[in-house]
């Protein structure tokens, strides 16, 4: 079977997989098109990408255009002239872009498409505490994420999963994907399902992650806190504030891991419940979490434990 000529667009580590993938199984990549370097830390330094930091260890052309519908940019894709455009983790393209090559431009989605398109496939799944997920391939259309489907794969959510387990295992399985679908595309083995014929019942969404979506709301159940918490672990991380009204202190806290527990009360949500030395309980609907891992704003990640001896929480504490 005779490779075709792929441009491969991608920025994150999650692409990183299907790139090394696709070049252990000797497809022919002509050229990668990931972000621009930007500026980050106090010496506002130039960080590259992922997979540029890939691409120049294995010797292959980059591209890094700042707009898409940059003339250069479409000269240059006249140029090399793909035959086949595969993008993982990257921004919306144009549709002079996508329909260019003779094969079209497939994408690789973290979700059983068309339930979460969006920016946080993974995290929404595990937070709605979905019991499986998967990955999609599908060639590009005008609408984000509503492309025809070449192959899906289904993958367990465990109930101890969170987004960076599920991360990993997504990532590579989707590299597999990836490198399976340019094998059905070459040979024109596949059949393209529509994603209207496919769907079933209410599409649940995964919009992008926000400093207002996620904050924990402690009027849920104890299982319902306990998948928002894992399901933004490790980032963004679940936030809430840790609050003493009697002497107007708040500090805000992020949360990665909680034990659930279901029980009568009649405590209003977000009442603390501590002994000072070795647990720290919230109260929620009908039962409380009980808080293993957190990360008190300007303090590195710590368990209960070491919070409980640094931090002395006199009075009556709450949480919000």
């Amino acid at each position: 079977m005779k490779s075709p000529a792929i441009i491969f667009y991608g920025t994150p580590e999650f692409a990183v997989a299907s790139l090394e993938e696709l070049l252990k199984n000797n497809h022919k990549i002509i050229a990668v098109v990931t972000s621009p370097d930007k500026p980050a830390g106090r010496g506002q330094k130039l960080h590259t990408s992922p997979v540029k930091d890939f691409a120049l260890q294995h010797s292959l052309k980059i591209l890094q255009p700042v707009n898409l519908k940059d003339p250069a940019f479409m000269e240059e894709l006249t140029q090399l002239n793909p035959d086949l455009q595969i993008v993982v983790a990257f921004r919306m393209m144009p549709e002079a872009v996508w329909q260019y090559p003779k094969l079209g431009t497939f994408n690789l989605h973290g979700s059983l498409l068309p339930q979460y398109r969006g920016a946080a496939p993974i995290h929404w799944a595990v937070i709605n505490g979905e019991k499986e997920t998967g990955i999609t391939t599908f060639f590009l259309k005008h609408e984000i994420d509503t492309g025809g489907i070449i192959m899906q794969e289904k993958i367990p959510i465990g109930k101890d999963d969170t987004t960076g387990t599920m991360y990993e295992k997504l990532k590579t399985n989707g590299a597999s994907l990836v490198v399976k679908t340019v094998e059905a595309i070459v040979k024109n083995n596949f059949e393209l399902k529509d994603q209207e014929s496919v769907k079933a019942g209410i599409l649940k969404a995964a919009p992008k992650l926000t400093r207002q979506n996620t904050k924990i709301d402690f009027r849920k159940k104890p299982e319902e806190v306990r998948n928002f918490i894992r399901g933004l672990n490790p980032e963004p991380g679940a936030h809430a504030e840790l609050i003493l009204p009697a002497n107007y202190l708040t500090f805000m806290i992020k949360i990665y891991e909680v034990d659930a527990e279901e029980k009568e009360h009649a405590e209003p949500f977000g009442t603390i419940l501590t002994d000072h030395k070795s647990f720290l309980k919230v109260y929620v609907k009908d039962g409380l979490v009980s808080l293993k891992d957190i990360k008190v704003s300007g303090r590195g990640k710590m368990t209960i434990k070491e919070f409980l001896n640094g931090f002395k929480m006199q009075g009556k504490w709450s949480m919000a």
